[in-house]
Parts: C-alpha cells; sequence; structure tokens
C-alpha cells in the first residue's frame, strides 16, 4: 500500500530537515567504527504501523544497517513490546533516531485510534473511512496507517472523485434552483469517468440527490433519526456516508441504521502519537 518512490522522497526531505550539514553532536562524540543494537520498544499498547517507513529511512542512512521487524504491521501490540531491532554503525542509528520515532510514533498513532473506532463499530457491514483532513505531504502516509488499522479510505484528494460540498452548492445556487441537481448535471458532463458524491444537510437534500442518481451520499451532521429517514428515502439508490459529530460513544447506535460509510476526520487529525522510545544496546 505504500508507493516507494513517494516514500523514499519524504524519507529524504524529513532527514535533510533534520540533519542539515551533519549531525554534530554524533560526529563529535561517537567513534566511526562503533557498531551496535538499537530496539524500537514501544511504552503503550498499540497497533503497529508504519515499520517499512523506519527501515527505508535507516536504509536511506547507511546500508550497512540491518533492520528486524519482529512484529507485523497491524498487529496489537503490548506496552513493552520490541517492534523491531536495528544493529549495525551507531552514528547513523543515533542520526536516524528521532526522525524515525517521529515517523513510528504518528502513524502507529493513526492506526491505533482507528483501530478503536472499527472495534466501536462492531460486527456489522458499515465501514469506517477516513478523509482528507492529513498532514500535507504525509496522506500517503497517514491514509496507509488508516488501512492498517482495519479502516478504509475516502478519496486521496480532489481528482479522484467528484463532492459536491456545501460551499459549492451555495455557489451553484447563484445560477438558480435546483442547484443539487445542476451541479450534478455539470458534473457529469465534465468528468463522467468519475464518481459523484453530494454532501447533504437536510433531508430535502437527500432527496435532491438521490433523484439526481449520484453514487454516494454525505450525510452531514445529521442526528441518527434524521440519518435512519435517509437510509429508507434512498432505498438503496445510493451509498450513504455520514459524517460530522462522529464519536466512540455513537458508533454502536448508527451500526444499526444500515449506513454504508461512516467517515472520522479525527482519525488523522487528532490521533495522539504513541509513545515509542529507540532503547541502544551496549555492546
Amino acid at each position: 500500500m505504500l508507493n516507494r518512490e513517494q516514500l523514499l522522497s519524504l524519507v529524504r526531505a524529513a532527514l535533510v530537515e533534520d540533519v542539515g550539514s551533519g549531525d554534530a553532536t554524533t560526529l563529535a562524540v561517537v567513534p566511526e567504527t562503533l557498531l551496535t543494537a538499537a530496539h524500537l520498544v514501544t511504552r503503550q499498547a498499540c497497533v503497529c504501523a508504519g515499520l517499512p517507513v523506519v527501515e527505508a529511512l535507516f536504509a536511506e542512512l547507511d546500508s550497512a544497517l540491518s533492520f528486524d521487524a519482529f512484529v507485523a504491521e497491524g498487529d496489537r501490540c503490548a506496552a513493552g513490546a520490541t517492534l523491531a531491532v536495528v544493529y549495525g554503525p551507531a552514528r547513523a542509528i543515533l542520526t536516524g533516531e528521532r526522525t524515525a520515532l517521529n515517523f513510528l510514533q504518528r502513524l502507529c498513532g493513526v492506526a491505533t485510534l482507528t483501530r478503536r473506532y472499527v472495534d466501536a463499530l462492531g460486527d456489522c457491514p458499515t465501514q469506517i473511512l477516513d478523509t482528507r483532513k492529513t498532514t500535507p505531504g504525509w496522506r500517503f502516509l497517514e491514509k496507509y496507517a488508516v488501512r492498517v488499522g482495519g479502516g478504509q479510505n475516502h478519496r486521496f484528494g480532489l481528482y479522484d472523485r467528484v463532492m459536491i460540498k456545501d460551499n459549492h452548492r451555495e455557489l451553484a445556487k447563484l445560477s438558480g434552483p435546483d442547484s443539487i441537481a445542476r451541479a450534478v448535471a455539470a458534473c457529469r458532463a465534465a468528468y463522467p469517468g468519475l464518481e459523484i458524491e453530494v454532501e447533504a444537510d437536510t433531508l430535502a437534500d437527500v432527496r435532491a440527490a438521490a433523484e439526481a442518481k449520484v453514487e454516494y451520499i454525505l450525510l452531514d451532521n445529521m442526528s441518527d433519526a434524521e440519518m435512519a429517514q435517509a437510509v429508507l428515502l434512498v432505498a438503496g439508490r445510493a451509498r450513504l456516508e455520514a459524517s460530522g459529530g462522529i464519536t466512540l460513544e455513537r458508533l454502536p447506535g448508527l451500526a444499526r441504521l444500515g449506513l454504508d460509510f461512516i467517515s472520522v476526520g479525527a482519525l488523522t487529525h487528532s490521533a495522539p502519537a504513541v509513545d515509542i522510545g529507540l532503547d541502544i544496546m551496549v555492546p
């Protein structure tokens, strides 16, 4: 699920940002020929995500480094678990420590929070989706971590699905009534190969979107009762996505409504980093 070229580009940019002209402290203190091992240890329970990123980063620093993963991506890991071991030139390990942990802590955090939402939804066909509320430049990594955590990806950008949101509808109203129908028709004509989703604030919007034969309707900030009515109103003519105000506590109730998707921006914009350390093993 990770594009190798994108991954290397991001890893290299992160190293340039942190290392600059050189790791002054490590170059001054650590002998050039010293070899060591370092354990990546999680201090708290988590879902592991990001080890391929860490492996690529250390390989970029020094090809003499070896990287051994002790767990798989998506594994639930208890506090104190060793996720991986890096062995080789100590200078390269210390130089990459912080950047490696930044990647790993963030991605494990996204995967761990995603798994909590998936678990809270329980055993039902409704799927948890992410959104475009991602860290600029990190979207492919954060969406990867959502998948590792058991969630699914919504559109990756503005290019791979038409999504007519409230501001689009407001501007479309300047040309006259029936803004949803006209916006859908314009999008079908301009981009016939793309699926269309309409953001609906009211049941009237839901009806208009269904009558326009869109593939998806986003039920924005609706109550459980309103969404239940929307499911009956659409009657399978489009796939329904709940969004806005989604909390872990609401998920068991939402699971009973017959929704196709629930999108949660918090998976990527509010996931706390997992506490992970890199522990040097002195030879």
